[in-house]
């Protein structure tokens, strides 16, 4: 559904995209993640047609993104939201309305008992959560066939923020919507997502499904009567290593079965194999990149 083949994108002599290539399913939720600065923004704003890219193409269902008729299917709803100056939520509506050629003013309807705000009130005097919210019962009602997100939910209460992911996932199930979203709430993620790409200094370095990133690398704990075996440590590939008590922690890459078994070889008192949350996999990932984090975790 969004494809990107080789995408460059320049400031200066400073490439924000480097060759990027990205795949996102046709009725999947697609996470981008990664460090300030890996250039996620500037690919949705490429993405979205606000930015040209210098180099590669961009495509949606097959067409580039520069076409008109690919921009009435999308909907990009940014964390720096703007809104007319004295208009209400109606206002804004009816403003969409006649831009998108698929809005639904019964979805709207059904919509505006999720979120619970007035349509007449005027936008400049709502939080930015309200405003976020407003954003999303309008964009909803576009019924975009793509629904781009730089940081979602930054600004709701945890009530509007399931609120919020119910509505999405909703269009999602019924396989009318594909959803690229941009967030550094890992855990969040975590709960939507069916492909995550990972980003770094203007690539997509890692892109799997969300099982795949996470089933790659593991926790080890393992004890042993005595010191634990370097030959044990020489047949796995050890990410990070530490030690509580009589106990040591290993973060290990590769696949369960096969790390369980190289272990048990070397008879451990006690030994679990525990999955990484996604937060965990981004750190340990981009570590074995020369992404830079010290004591994240224990």
């Amino acid at each position: 559904m969004i494809n990107a083949r080789g995408v460059t994108k320049k400031f200066g002599d400073f490439y924000a995209l480097d060759s990027l290539d990205l795949n996102a399913q046709k009725g999947s939720v697609y996470g981008l993640v990664g460090p300030n600065g890996a250039g996620k923004t500037t690919f949705i704003k490429c993405l979205m047609g606000i930015y040209n890219s210098d180099g590669g193409e961009i495509t949606v269902d097959g067409n580039p993104v520069s076409e008109n008729a690919i921009k009435q299917k999308m909907v990009y709803i940014g964390d720096d939201l703007y809104f007319f100056p004295g208009y209400t939520i109606l206002d804004m509506a009816k403003y969409y309305a006649g831009i998108y050629e698929s809005f639904s003013w019964e979805e709207y309807e059904r919509i505006k008992g999720v979120f619970g705000l007035d349509e007449k009130a005027k936008l400049k005097r709502l939080s930015k959560g309200m405003k976020k919210q407003a954003a999303f019962w309008i964009g909803i009602s576009c019924r975009p066939e793509v629904l781009v997100l730089d940081e979602p939910v930054d600004g709701l209460d945890p009530v509007m923020r399931k609120a919020m992911w119910s509505v999405v996932l909703e269009k999602v199930a019924e396989g009318n919507m594909t959803v690229l979203v941009s967030s550094h709430n890992l855990r969040e993620l975590e709960d939507v997502c069916d492909h995550v790409g990972i980003m770094h200094e203007g690539k997509v370095v890692i892109e799997k499904s969300l099982d795949d990133v996470k089933g790659n690398i593991h926790k080890l704990q393992i004890a042993f009567e005595g010191e634990i075996p370097e030959e044990l440590k020489n047949e796995i590939t050890v990410l990070k290593e530490s030690r509580m008590g009589s106990v040591s922690l290993l973060i290990v890459r590769g696949q369960a079965d096969e790390i369980k078994e190289k272990a048990e070889k070397y008879n451990p008192v006690i030994m679990d194999i525990l999955p990484l949350t996604l937060e965990e996999v981004f750190i340990y990932e981009l570590g074995g990149m020369g992404y830079v984090v010290k004591n994240v975790i224990s």
